[in-house]
């Protein structure tokens, strides 16, 4: 009893050291995870580390890893910032600071490049990897949120939510090229390395567009029966099927990409939003904004679904390490403090 009674004394103490050791750059683990403990139902995960997040304990939108750099970058929307993360040492490295109410972040290693959508101005922003430091910005449209990288065209496609319209941008001047009209409220983009082709929910519509690089123009329309307001999407090229995960009724449909017809279909937790793919372990995580994390074992086109439970508050976004099968799910605030929280898979 009385080690049970000290270890409550010096808790406040151990947060306030935590916290600290975060500030300066150094491994932070075990952070108390209080009354928003995990339960974990059956998903195959264990815990791994909770790390302190600078800043406030406001909205955390997407992240990007890259894993020639073992740098993750996490969009602190509430901030204003883009904080960076070394998965390697787990140590925060840098914050980028002016980047607007930042919603989308995506890493494009073979350009050391990030580019961020700076919702609150309509930019997106281009930051240098090496430095940290912003070295462009264009205009994003009406509410840039996520993006895609078509390679072959060096081209950047920019989902402008409410504006209905695809953004263009030229990575190699970063100029915005074109804008392509959705007809429709825009949901994620995704580049298919099969096709080379960009594909975007059009999420009022319940349908996927699909983009031909090389023109900038609409070449498909594919309804999705099931689907309300169809936001998150994946593509895993290697089995040639698209997973959509659908806000609206809390669904998750597999395409397959040859015909563009659905063929399954699951129930998900409320409000799914950010996919991740390991692409070793063939797993799928789909993380929604009522902390429900559900994953998926892809075979061959199929899916199974191998687990559900609760990661966190807020738990709508993830990333995947697949060396090291880590997933990171950044929390806007546990305790008072926003985290990162680091799982693995078991």
């Amino acid at each position: 009893m009385k080690a049970f009674l000290n270890r409550r004394v010096h808790l406040p103490l151990l947060l306030a050291l935590c916290v600290i050791l975060s500030g300066a750059g150094l491994l932070v683990t075990n952070v108390s995870v209080g009354a928003d403990a995990l339960s974990l139902g059956n998903l195959p995960l264990k815990h791994v580390a909770d790390i302190p997040l600078p800043g406030r304990p406001t909205r955390l939108d997407y992240e990007s890893y890259d894993p020639d750099r073992n740098l993750l970058f996490i969009a602190h929307l509430g901030d204003s910032e883009v904080i960076v993360f070394d998965t390697g040492s787990s140590r925060i490295v840098g914050r980028i600071a002016g980047v607007s109410s930042v919603h989308g972040v995506l890493a494009i290693p073979e350009l050391s490049r990030v580019y961020a959508s700076a919702t609150g101005t309509d930019e997106v922003v281009a930051i240098d990897e090496t430095t940290l430091k912003i070295v462009a910005r264009m205009p994003g449209g009406r509410y840039p949120d996520g993006m895609a990288y078509a390679p072959e065209s060096h081209k950047l496609y920019v989902s402008d939510e409410t504006g209905e319209t695809e953004t263009v941008i030229d990575v190699r001047s970063n100029q915005r090229i074109a804008t392509i009209a959705l007809g429709g409220e825009v949901g994620n983009s995704q580049y298919d390395p099969r096709s080379r082709h960009v594909f975007v929910n059009v999420q009022t519509r319940n349908e996927l567009v699909e983009i031909d690089p090389a023109l900038d123009r609409v070449v498909g329309r594919f309804a999705l029966p099931g689907a309300r307001h169809n936001h998150g999407l994946l593509i895993d090229p290697e089995d040639d099927v698209a997973f959509i995960a659908c806000e609206g009724n809390d669904k998750l449909l597999v395409l397959d990409m040859g015909s563009k017809r659905v063929v399954r279909s699951f129930g998900l937790g409320s409000g799914p939003d950010v996919l991740a793919f390991d692409t070793a372990s063939k797993t799928l995580y789909v993380a929604g904004e009522a902390g429900i994390v559900s994953m998926f074992s892809v075979k061959s086109g199929d899916a199974q679904k191998i687990g559900e439970g609760r990661i966190g508050p807020n738990a709508h976004v993830v990333a995947v390490d697949a060396r090291t099968h880590r997933s990171d799910f950044p929390l806007k605030n546990v305790g008072g403090q926003a985290v990162l929280r680091v799982m693995e898979a078991r």
